[in-house]
């Protein structure tokens, strides 16, 4: 299974590549008020406003550093009530490789946290654990924090 790897303070962790459209240069994003801190504001993406969400401020309460390996990960999301595909942008450090772990080397951790379910097993690997992060269900987080809007 491909991922795509990326850093958060000191840790690594991936998600897997099926989702992921496009990785793009962060660049300047428009702020909005909201109460969701970890929202970073909306891109224009190809003529659509896309929601873009800082993984270290989701994660670990900091935001992410503006050095030149920070991308912005252009995901694909589904709308359940219409089962089209919206944009989603994931803001992270050293976005510049990939993993391609077999089904069986991702380790499950089995944690209950419900603000935190999305992390999921761990990949062992000579960079040490890399977490993997579950899209399918940090967009049921996001939607329930009614962080995705439907534009």
């Amino acid at each position: 299974m491909l991922m795509l790897i990326f850093r958060i303070k000191d840790h690594w962790y991936a998600l897997e590549a099926t989702h992921v459209v496009e990785v793009v240069p962060r660049i300047p994003l428009r702020e909005v008020p909201s109460g969701q801190p970890y929202l970073a504001g909306f891109l224009n993406y190809r003529g659509t406003l896309v929601p873009v969400i800082d993984l270290a401020r989701l994660i670990e309460q900091q935001t992410s550093c503006p050095h030149l390996s920070t991308r912005i990960m252009m995901i694909q999301y589904p709308v359940p009530q219409d089962s089209r595909l919206c944009h989603l942008g994931l803001i992270a450090e050293q976005v510049t490789e990939t993993l391609n772990p077999a089904p069986r080397e991702i380790r499950p951790l089995n944690l209950d946290s419900p603000r935190s379910n999305y992390l999921g097993g761990m990949v062992l690997d000579d960079r040490g654990m890399i977490q993997c992060i579950d899209l399918d269900k940090l967009f049921s987080f996001l939607r329930s924090e009614n962080a995705l809007p439907t534009l």
